[in-house]
C-alpha cells in the first residue's frame, strides 16, 4: 500500500524560455519499528489515502502590513489570512526549501519575499500532527532594480533558496534573484537591555549633568522577536540570469550559475568570485546551448555537475584546473531516431539536476521524464520514469502557449529510494525506485478540507474514460507543480502550486 501523506495547505511565469538571454534540492521511510521501509505501491498503486491536516494562507502583500504591527511575526491574525485568499502575481511561489533539520521550511516568491515556516513543537510527538508548520518569519529579500547601462529591469523574484547547516542559535540562508545573491541571518531575540547611563528608557540621550549614579545595564525579558538581517551581498558577478546556487560541502564556499557561466564564491568575500565554468562563445551567433542547473557533490567539495539545454550533464573536478571547461565525465543518452521531432531539442532540455544524498547517483528532469544516472556509467541513464508521456501528442499546443518551456524541479527522499516531481493540473508524481511503481496525486484547494482524503489520480490517454479518470483534454495547464521539497529525515513533503503551499505527511493508522 502506498504510504499516504496528510497535508497542511499554506497560501503564499515561472516562464523562462530556452536561450532567453538578456539582449541589451529524507531520512529513510520508516516503519513503526524504525527500520527503513521504502515507499511501496501494492496492486493498482492507487489505494493509498492522503489526509489534510489543516489549511493556512501564506501572508500576502496586504497581510504583511498587519504583521508589522505585531512584534512576534508568528502571532499573525490567522482569521485574516483565511478570509483573504486572494493573491497577486507577486504571491506566486518560485522556490521551496527545507533546512538541514527539517524544522524550518522557506519559500520565496515573485515579489522578492521570503516566508519561513517553523514546525509546531507540540506536534512532534503527535503522529497525526507532526507535519504542522506555522509562519516563523517573513522578510523582503530582494527589490526590483533597473540596470541603466543595459536598460534592463531586474526582477525581484526569488529564484533559489539554500540553507546553510546550523552552527549556533541563528539560522543562515542564501537567496538569489536574477543578479544578486544574499546571505541572510535569521535569529530570535527575547531579551532587551535596560538601564543605560546615557539614555533614558525611551532611548533618548540624557543630560550628563543629571547623571548622579553609575548603573549597570541589565537584560529584561520581552516578547519573542524573529529578526532577519542581510550579512553578505554578492553582486555584480553575473551578466545573465542566475538559475542555480549550491552550497559546497566544505561550508566555506558556494557556487552560482547563470546561463553561460558558473562562479565560485567564498562566504567571507563579497567583492570577488572565481569563474570556474564559462561556455560563452567568442561569437554569440555560435551559441548552441545554455547552462540550466548546477549543484555541488554532497560529500566531495571538489566535484560538481551542471546540466545544459541540450540534455547533457557534465561532471567537473576543480582539482583538474582552475577553469573547468574540460569536464571529467559527460553524461548523454543517445537519441532515438524514431522519436525525433521538431520539439526534440526543447523537451530534452534539462530543467533540474540533483545529486542523491549518497552522492552515487544524479537525477535529472526534462520536460517529459525523470532520469537517474550512475556516476560510473555515462552512456545512458540506469532509470527513466515517464512523468506525463500522454502530453507527447500535445506538444504543438504546449509550444503555442509556452508551457513547453516550463521548468519542473525534482527531489529525492532521504534514502534515495523515492523520487518526486511535478506536472500539470496541480498533479505531482512519486516513483518508487525499488518496486518500480508510481502514483499521481493532486494538490488542490477543492480537496483541502480538514482531514480530507486525497485519492490518487489517473489520466485517460485514449478510449473510454472511467469515472475516476480525467481526460488529457481536460487538464488545466495554468495549474502546475514546479517546485517541491522533501523533509531530510521524515516523511513530510512540501508542494508549491502557484500561490499555494501544501505540506503532506504520511498517514499513521
Amino acid at each position: 500500500m502506498l504510504l499516504s501523506l496528510p497535508a497542511l495547505h499554506l497560501q503564499t511565469s515561472e516562464h523562462h524560455p530556452l536561450f532567453q538571454l538578456p539582449h541589451g534540492r529524507l531520512g529513510p521511510w520508516c516503519s513503526p519499528t524504525g527500520s527503513p521501509a521504502p515507499l511501496s505501491c501494492e496492486a493498482g498503486c492507487g489505494e493509498g489515502s492522503w489526509i489534510l491536516v489543516c489549511r493556512l494562507l501564506v501572508p500576502t502583500q496586504v497581510s504583511l502590513l498587519s504583521m508589522e504591527e505585531d512584534i512576534d511575526t508568528r502571532k499573525i491574525n490567522n482569521s485574516f489570512l483565511r478570509d483573504h485568499s486572494y493573491a497577486t502575481e507577486a504571491d506566486i511561489i518560485s522556490t521551496v526549501e527545507f533546512n538541514h533539520t527539517g524544522e524550518l521550511l522557506a519559500t520565496g516568491d515573485k515579489g522578492g519575499r521570503v516566508v519561513i515556516f517553523q514546525r509546531e513543537q507540540e506536534s512532534k510527538n503527535q503522529v497525526h500532527r507532526r507535519g504542522e508548520y506555522n509562519v516563523y518569519s517573513t522578510f523582503q529579500s530582494h527589490e526590483p532594480e533597473f540596470d541603466y547601462l543595459k536598460s534592463l529591469e531586474i526582477e525581484e523574484k526569488i529564484n533559489k533558496i539554500r540553507w546553510l547547516p546550523q552552527q549556533n542559535a541563528a539560522y543562515f540562508l542564501l537567496s538569489t534573484n536574477d543578479k544578486t545573491v544574499k546571505l541572510w541571518k535569521v535569529s530570535e531575540r527575547d531579551k532587551r537591555p535596560e538601564g543605560y547611563n546615557l539614555k533614558d528608557e525611551e532611548g533618548r540621550l540624557r543630560d550628563p549633568a543629571t547623571i548622579t549614579t553609575l548603573r549597570v545595564p541589565v537584560l529584561r525579558p520581552m516578547d519573542l522577536m524573529v529578526e532577519a538581517t542581510p550579512r553578505r551581498v554578492f553582486a555584480n558577478a553575473h551578466t545573465y540570469h542566475i538559475n542555480s546556487i549550491s552550497v559546497n560541502s566544505d561550508y566555506e564556499t558556494y557556487m552560482s550559475a547563470d546561463d553561460l557561466r558558473i562562479n565560485l564564491w567564498n562566504f567571507e568575500i563579497t567583492n570577488q568570485s572565481f569563474n570556474i565554468v564559462d561556455i560563452k562563445p567568442a561569437n554569440m551567433e555560435e551559441l548552441t546551448e545554455v547552462i540550466t542547473a548546477a549543484e555541488f557533490h554532497p560529500h566531495h567539495c571538489n566535484t560538481f555537475v551542471y546540466s545544459s539545454s541540450k540534455g547533457t550533464i557534465r561532471l567537473c573536478d576543480m582539482r583538474a584546473s582552475a577553469l573547468c571547461d574540460r569536464h571529467t565525465k559527460f553524461f548523454e543518452e543517445p537519441e532515438d531516431p524514431s522519436n525525433r521531432s521538431f520539439f526534440s531539442e526543447i523537451i530534452s532540455s534539462i530543467s533540474d539536476v540533483k545529486f542523491s544524498h549518497s552522492g552515487r547517483y544524479i537525477m535529472t528532469r526534462d520536460y517529459l521524464t525523470v532520469k537517474v544516472w550512475d556516476l560510473n556509467m555515462e552512456n545512458r541513464p540506469i532509470e527513466t520514469y515517464q512523468v506525463h508521456d500522454y502530453l507527447r501528442s500535445k506538444l504543438c499546443s504546449l509550444y503555442e502557449n509556452d508551457c513547453i518551456f516550463d521548468k519542473f524541479e525534482c527531489v529525492w527522499n532521504g534514502s534515495d529510494s523515492v523520487i518526486m516531481t511535478g506536472s500539470y493540473n496541480n498533479f505531482f508524481r512519486m516513483f518508487d525506485r525499488n518496486t518500480k511503481r508510481d502514483v499521481t496525486l493532486e494538490a488542490s484547494r477543492e480537496n483541502s478540507k480538514p482531514r480530507a482524503i486525497l485519492k490518487p489520480r489517473k489520466v485517460c490517454v485514449g478510449g473510454k474514460r472511467r469515472k475516476d479518470e480525467i481526460s488529457v483534454d481536460s487538464l488545466d495547464f495554468s495549474k502546475k507543480i514546479l517546485h517541491t521539497a522533501w523533509h531530510p529525515s521524515e516523511n513530510i513533503i512540501a508542494v508549491a502550486a502557484t500561490n499555494n503551499l501544501y505540506i503532506f505527511q504520511d498517514k499513521v493508522n
